[in-house]
């Protein structure tokens, strides 16, 4: 699950107040972008221009390390994300296409994905005179997307904040078996817009941190800390069940923590290149978490949050298929496809109202779904560079 900066997402700059400019359409024409090419090593995040006009620019990061590495592109605080490029393994390389106001930046790579990252410098976006058109109706369309997913957003919040309060009350009360019914079902809406929430700094990390990524001396907080109390441990493990002061201490702070986040998204408005940004994101949660199984190390419910993601994934890209189909029907066609295969293998697993839980699946089930979310993630992967000139 997410990490300080591990998981930020690529939402970030519109969500943190530096202004992107809107995404732009150009029909039957392939996007244009200015080029800049990173070596990410073990010690440097060597970037081969360090200024480019404002408007679409595509970093084609390359690991030539030994350790898989992230690259950021941060705000002109140092700090605040506006796009990330991860998981990308030694000798590959990845795209990450932003679409920049004039301003200061910075760059920095993280071998490893862990600790504060190599490299970190200073980069410029210059002012232009040149300016992309795109017809008024597209123009609409665009405007109409966008202020879509703003309300979706909302309302996925508000049920978070609504589900969340009657979890947080079940367990601090002692009531198990209702907050173990509650866990699940609850989670999803926070899962559907994962990487807007992820944009607000150490938010994330204090609603969603996984033990396994806790560094030392973090004090440990959110979702999983209490789903490690619900669900039974190993004997071996050593855990002792949390104290009731504990359980009220958490469960005052995931109420406070989720409180802010619906503060912070209240009035959000999204560009196209960070909705389609945050499509590809969220396919990376399933990718790296939700399918693997380390997500939900005790209750096991990954499949939940794995169609949330999906569920997420969908409506960002619902929102633009009809420009997509405009200008790339042959990419919207693949991506059609790609999402009616993924959710096929997920409606297989469904019981009732839920899923199998992750410790039933099959080795084969497994690999099926790893399989058919690269396979969507492979398309998915061209939808900014597609649209956003």
């Amino acid at each position: 699950m997410p990490r300080v900066l591990r998981y930020a997402r690529l939402l970030g700059v519109g969500v943190l107040g530096v202004s992107l400019l809107s995404g732009c359409v150009a029909n039957n024409q392939a996007a244009s972008h200015t080029a800049i090419t990173v070596d990410s090593s073990a010690a440097d995040c060597a970037i081969s221009a360090n200024e480019a006009p404002a408007g679409s620019i595509r970093f084609t990061v390359t690991n030539s390390g030994d350790q898989v590495t992230e690259f950021y592109l941060l705000a002109d605080d140092g700090l605040r994300i506006v796009g990330e490029a991860e998981n990308i393994g030694p000798g590959l390389s990845r795209d990450l296409v932003v679409q920049l106001d004039a301003g200061s930046y910075f760059t920095a790579c993280k071998p490893g994905m862990t600790g504060d990252g190599v490299g970190k410098a200073e980069f410029t976006a210059t002012k232009t005179d040149a300016a992309a058109t795109m017809d008024v109706d597209l123009a609409a369309q665009i405007d109409t997307a966008n202020t879509s997913y703003s309300s979706y957003v909302s309302d996925q919040i508000d049920q978070l904040v609504t589900g969340t309060d009657s979890f947080a009350a079940a367990y601090e009360s002692r009531d198990d078996d209702t907050a173990r019914s509650l866990y699940a079902s609850t989670r999803v809406h926070w899962e559907r817009v994962e990487t807007i929430a992820e944009s607000f700094g150490d938010l994330d990390p204090k609603l969603d941190l996984r033990e396994a990524d806790l560094e030392e001396g973090q004090n440990w907080t959110g979702w999983h800390a209490i789903e490690k109390d619900l669900w039974p441990q190993d004997a071996e493990s050593g855990f002792e069940a949390y104290s009731a002061e504990k359980r009220a201490a958490l469960t005052r702070q995931l109420v406070a923590d989720t409180a802010t986040l619906q503060d912070k998204v209240e009035g959000l408005t999204f560009t196209l290149s960070q909705r389609t940004n945050g499509a590809i994101g969220l396919l990376d949660e399933v990718a790296t978490g939700k399918v693997t199984g380390e997500e939900e190390t005790w209750s096991h419910t990954d499949l939940w949050d794995f169609q949330a993601n999906v569920d997420g994934a969908k409506v960002l890209y619902d929102g633009v298929r009809p420009i997509l189909l405009k200008t790339h029907a042959e990419l919207a066609t693949s991506l059609d496809t790609e999402f009616a295969s993924l959710q096929t293998l997920l409606d297989a697993q469904r019981v009732g109202d839920g899923f199998k839980l992750y410790t039933d699946l099959t080795p084969a089930e497994i690999r099926a779904l790893a399989d058919q979310v690269n396979a969507v993630g492979e398309p998915l992967n061209g939808l900014t560079a597609a649209l956003v000139l």
